[in-house]
C-alpha cells in the first residue's frame, strides 16, 4: 500500500509515517497544503490521510481541488475539530472518512485498511485502453481473445499506467508502488521492464502506447486517440 501522509504538525506526522511503515506500507509526506496537492495528483497513492488545518492550502481546499481534478483516490480527513459542520462539509466535498484528534494509531489503520479494501473492490472492473484490456483480477492481458503473456512486474507496471491512463510515472515513483521494499538499486530496472513490455506489445502494434516523457518518466496513452 502506498500512502501520503499530510499534517504540518512534525512529530504526529513522523509518529504515522514510522506507524505506517512498520506495518510494510510505502509513506510520503507533505507538511502544507499545495505541496500535498501537487504530490496527491501526481502520485499515484492508495490513500492519503488529510489534516484540515494546513499552511498554503486547508485540508477542505486541498480535497475541493483533488475532486475537481478528478484524483479519486481514498481520503481520510483528521482534524481537532469536532463539529457536524467539519464533518458534513469534509465529506460533501468527497472525503471518504473522517477522524477526530486525537485518535487510536490502531483505529486509523483499521479505516485506512477499509478505504483501501473498498477502492480496491471498486476498481476491479476491467481496464481497456484502444484494444488492450487487462483484467486485474485475473492478472490476464489481451487483445481481443489473444492473451498477452506478462511476467508478474510487467503486468504491475501496465496495470499502474493504465489505472491512471496519461498520467505521467517518475521511474522512482514507478519503483515505490510495483516494488515497494522489494528493491534498493538503481531506476533503470524500470527501463528494462518497459523494454520487455514494449516487446510484448509490438506484434499487436501496441508498443508505442507505453511512452517514455524524457526527463520524467512514462505514461499510457490510448492508440486510438479516444
Amino acid at each position: 500500500m502506498r500512502l501520503l501522509i499530510v499534517e504540518d504538525n512534525e512529530d504526529l506526522c513522523q509518529l504515522l509515517k514510522e506507524g505506517f511503515e512498520e506495518e510494510g506500507h510505502s509513506v510520503d509526506t507533505a507538511g502544507d497544503g499545495k505541496t500535498a496537492f501537487e504530490m496527491a495528483v501526481n502520485g499515484g497513492y492508495d490513500c492519503i490521510v488529510l489534516d484540515v488545518m494546513l499552511p498554503e492550502m486547508d485540508g477542505f481546499q486541498v480535497l475541493d481541488r483533488l475532486r475537481d481534478e478528478g484524483c479519486n483516490t481514498p481520503v481520510i480527513m483528521l482534524t481537532a475539530k469536532d463539529s457536524i459542520e467539519d464533518r458534513v462539509r469534509g465529506l460533501e466535498q468527497g472525503a471518504d472518512d473522517y477522524l477526530t484528534k486525537p485518535f487510536d494509531f490502531k483505529e486509523l489503520m483499521a479505516r485506512v485498511n477499509a478505504l483501501v479494501r473498498r477502492s480496491s473492490d471498486q476498481r476491479r472492473s476491467m481496464l481497456k485502453c484502444g484494444p488492450l484490456t487487462l483484467d486485474p483480477v485475473a492478472r490476464e492481458c489481451r487483445v481481443g481473445d489473444i492473451r498477452i503473456p506478462l511476467r508478474r512486474r510487467e503486468f504491475d507496471i501496465l496495470e499502474l499506467l493504465m489505472r491512471y491512463e496519461n498520467q505521467v510515472f517518475s521511474r522512482d515513483k514507478i519503483i515505490s508502488h510495483v516494488w515497494q521494499k522489494e528493491y534498493d538499486g538503481t531506476s533503470n530496472v524500470v527501463d528494462v521492464h518497459i523494454k520487455y513490455l514494449r516487446d510484448k506489445l509490438r506484434p499487436f502494434n501496441l508498443d508505442m502506447m507505453v511512452v517514455t516523457v524524457r526527463g520524467v518518466g512514462y505514461k499510457v496513452t490510448n492508440p486510438d486517440g479516444d
